[in-house]
């Protein structure tokens, strides 16, 4: 063979083993996608739990990628990345197990735990990611590098520009300077809704633009509704003091069910009740010389309440929906911070009927169901009566925030959600699911920053209350299962409807007013709900009449 010929071949021979190394790395990838899965927020979470349970200390953490609905498992070895793989997950092999990562911030809380500093553990980064905010200059910097210098590959640190504080503000600030409606602005117009516009005023569309403390769910008055107007033999019982302002279609409290509530008895409790009570998600609560923001209506054994930041509870022991302090609302039963930040206040009116709701500030509100956890990737929105709903993404959990002087708060969500003070308290929801209460952070939302949220399920379970489904609402023989107008299947017990039943439209026509207390969600129909004014309810079935007719909405059986 001559020497030509011996180049070429070898040629040949290197190019065939060259192809042999980069077809296989052209294909490997860090993450293995190739058998993944696309799943939703929740089903994603589902899965992430029980295979974390499976892996042990073979798991690091998990995350949700929203642009590709993918899950992502941290793992440490091949054979845990199979078991990840064959359920749809992608699995990643990192380098910092889990037992690692919560070594990492306890040693940040003995030895840098300086006012001004933030840490959490970030699954996307596979580190503790350490936010140092603007104040933390000469020994405190140098405390804290010291600590983080040791723990190269396990801790990353950036800069805020902004400084780490408690989201409370005060009453000067009124609610809506920022950009949000104001949760406080709705509640000052209740004399809307106290008894002067006739039920027959509202329709359907209107019962979710009631503003905090609008018993006549909009524009409906509740004092001037006839027994005709709400189609309800027992017009003494089927009123908005029983049936809420946001809960109609839901039924009376006692006799009326989902198909006979009205927008307000003749003799009942009229708006003027209830504006003294029930307040939405992110509308502004004052007490003490601070505003804060609502965050979720609860129940505790049956008695109406809501959660607020603890730092907000903290300052006063009584709360008002008003700056003047007229129209007083609750009184704290519980608040905890530092360590945690959450409040339970109990409703002074043990009947108000306080809808499990989040206010939109732009007339609507979003109904809150359940309550989970976060998970990082998760997709969030905040309403707080100062810059109204913002939204944005979990990007870490577990998070440990120095406010300073003393106030350091564990166990937190951290977020890129902005907020600004008079935010404090206020709710952050995913869809139907309450995930925090707004506790403090850097920046502003001109600028953005980090805001930092206390979990909801951690505070639930601290005060026993309830949220989301058989919460609140009405009571007696309207039961969940016939409380269904419009959107009732993703609303609680008296809560049903609350955006798309009018006040004194809620099938009454349909439904028969003699047997009110028997007239379930199924015989008063959403879709009717609309198209029947109450001026016009009383007249397919009268008081004392029967009733047999069904309606032809939506409504649940």
């Amino acid at each position: 063979m001559n020497k030509r010929t011996l180049a070429i071949a070898g040629a040949a021979v290197a190019a065939l083993g060259a192809a042999a190394v980069l077809l296989p790395n052209a294909n490997a990838s860090p993450d293995k996608t190739s058998a993944s899965k696309t799943f939703s927020s929740p089903a994603a979470v589902k899965l992430a739990r029980s295979l974390a349970a499976d892996l042990g200390d073979n798991g690091a953490g998990w995350y949700y990628k929203n642009d590709t609905r993918q899950l992502v498992m941290n793992v440490m070895d091949e054979d845990a990345a199979k078991s990840v793989e064959a359920k749809g997950a992608v699995a990643k092999i990192v380098k910092n197990s889990m037992a690692d990562l919560k070594a990492a911030t306890k040693t940040l809380g003995s030895d840098a735990s300086v006012p001004g500093t933030a840490w959490s553990i970030d699954p996307v980064t596979n580190q503790v990611r350490v936010t140092a905010d603007r104040t933390v200059t000469g020994t405190k910097w140098a405390t804290l590098t010291k600590a983080t210098d040791q723990m190269s590959g396990l801790v990353s640190v950036k800069r805020s520009q902004g400084e780490f504080k408690r989201f409370d503000g005060g009453e000067a600030a009124q609610p809506g300077d920022n950009g949000g409606t104001g949760a406080g602005d709705a509640a000052g117009d209740a004399g809307n809704a106290a008894g002067d516009a006739g039920a027959g005023d509202a329709g359907a569309g209107d019962a979710g633009n009631a503003g905090a403390g609008d018993a006549g769910a909009g524009n409906a008055g509740a004092g001037d509704a006839g027994a005709g107007d709400a189609g309800a033999g027992d017009a003494g019982n089927a009123g908005a003091g029983n049936a809420g302002a946001g809960d109609a279609g839901a039924g009376g409290a006692g006799d009326a069910g989902a198909g006979g509530a009205g927008a307000g008895g003749a003799g009942d409790a009229g708006g003027g009740d209830a504006a003294a009570g029930g307040l939405d998600g992110g509308d502004a609560i004052f007490g003490g010389g601070a505003r804060c923001s609502l965050g979720f209506n609860v129940t505790v054994d049956g008695a109406p309440g809501f959660l607020t930041a603890g730092h907000c509870g903290n300052e006063s022991q009584t709360w008002t929906a008003d700056e003047a302090g007229a129209q007083q609302v609750g009184t704290v039963q519980d608040s905890k911070f530092p360590e945690n930040d959450f409040a339970l206040v109990m409703y002074d009116d043990a009947t108000t009927q306080a809808s499990s709701t989040v206010d939109l500030q732009d007339g609507s509100t979003q109904a809150i169901g359940r309550a989970v956890e976060a998970s990082v990737g998760l997709k969030v929105q905040r309403s707080g009566s100062t810059t109204g709903v913002t939204d944005g993404t979990v990007t870490g959990l577990n998070a440990t925030v120095n406010y300073g002087n003393g106030d350091i708060v564990n166990g937190l969500i951290q977020t890129d959600v902005c907020a600004e003070p008079g935010d404090s308290g206020g709710s952050m929801f995913a869809e139907d699911a309450a995930v925090g209460l707004t506790s403090g952070g850097s920046g502003d939302c001109t600028q953005g920053g980090e805001t930092f949220f206390q979990p909801v399920t951690a505070a639930l379970e601290a005060t026993g209350a309830v949220i989301g489904a058989g919460d609140a609402g009405a009571a007696g023989d309207a039961g969940a299962g016939n409380a269904g107008a419009g959107d009732a299947g993703n609303a609680g017990a008296g809560d049903a409807g609350a955006g798309d039943a009018g006040a004194g439209d809620a099938g009454a026509g349909n439904a028969g007013a003699g047997d009110a207390g028997n007239a379930g969600a199924g015989n008063a129909g959403a879709g009717d709900a609309g198209s029947v004014g109450a001026g016009d309810t009383g007249a397919a079935a009268g008081a004392g009449d029967t009733g047999t007719g069904t309606g032809s909405g939506t409504g649940l059986n």
